[in-house]
């Protein structure tokens, strides 16, 4: 059996935090400590935690005075004692056999550097549901595909795992941190496709399951990136990120094929100059705004990646 810790940041959210832990109570593999890291001053989840029972789950706090999720990774990732490290999100419920499947997967091969889900989401009652084959890759000419909460199939490698369902292999990940050059005061998107490729290119597998499963219920963010509402810092900060991951990962035809894609194609929520053709007509000014902040994060990410060298 495999010592599992588990890591929950978590900030201002203590209904969601309850019902979180709560799923940790019913696993039929018990973690072998579970982590929960906090704001210094988030009152709200520190007074939560006061009235926790602690004979019920093996619970321990770490605290963070940064902002920024990847500040809270990286200190519940210090402080944790597991051969395996395990991520999920306090709005987040794990299905009953999550660390059992992770487990499995973990003894089943040595190589294996990471195993992860599907997420489940839920928009208050109302499951997204779907299907999904390929998720989880980044093609050859950078465009990644997530899709992570509508995979269906067997177990298989893949490029990147998803922030809320992930969890790795102490001696693959080392010393390694999540990317602090990632942009945002909260969500901070992309972190994990940082860490993902750097494990990748380390040599390791990752694994994509969708049997290891959680339940999602996208809460209240407290930053600027509000989910599905439009925020140009929010855009920019995340085409950042994601651009400068590529940047770093990808080789010299690869990384020339994604900035002339990026630049002249993109996506729908980081478009190019077509995709800002394609949506104008029923966009409007938005499409304007969107391929404006899409440019200056791509830009900017360029200029990060040239002072990182």
């Amino acid at each position: 059996m495999l010592k599992i810790s588990v890591v929950i940041p978590s900030y201002r959210r203590p209904k969601d935090l309850a019902r979180c832990l709560d799923a940790f109570k019913k696993q039929k593999l018990p973690a072998s400590e579970v982590l929960v890291v906090v704001r210094d001053t988030d009152t709200e989840t520190w007074a939560f935690i006061q009235t926790l029972n602690p004979e019920f789950l093996p619970l321990r706090t770490a605290t963070v005075i940064e902002s920024g999720v990847i500040a809270a990774m990286n200190a519940g990732m210090d402080a944790a004692s597991g051969e395996i490290v395990a991520f999920t999100d306090d709005d987040a419920a794990p299905h009953t056999d999550w660390l059992e499947r992770i487990e499995t997967h973990f003894l089943s091969d040595s190589n294996i550097g990471g195993v992860g889900g599907r997420d489940w989401v839920y928009h208050g009652t109302q499951l997204e549901d779907g299907k999904r084959e390929r998720v989880g890759q980044v093609q050859w000419f950078g465009r990644v595909i997530g899709g992570h909460h509508l995979g269906v199939g067997e177990a298989r490698e893949v490029d990147v795992l998803k922030g809320v369902n992930m969890s790795f292999r102490r001696s693959a990940i080392g010393q390694m941190q999540f990317d602090r050059r990632m942009r945002g005061t909260g969500a901070q998107v992309h972190f994990e496709l940082a860490f993902s490729l750097a494990l990748k290119r380390a040599g390791w597998k990752l694994i994509y399951d969708p049997k290891v499963a959680v339940d999602h219920f996208p809460a209240q963010r407290f930053d600027e990136d509000r989910r599905n509402e439009f925020n140009d810092i929010a855009l920019l900060n995340a085409v950042h990120n994601e651009t400068l991951v590529l940047l770093e990962n990808l080789p010299s035809i690869r990384r020339t094929a994604f900035v002339f894609w990026a630049t002249f194609v993109g996506t729908r929520d980081a478009p190019g100059f077509l995709q800002w053709l394609r949506f104008l007509p029923k966009e409007g000014t938005l499409a304007g705004q969107k391929l404006l902040a899409s440019l200056r994060g791509r830009w900017q990410a360029w200029e990060t990646w040239q002072q990182s060298k």
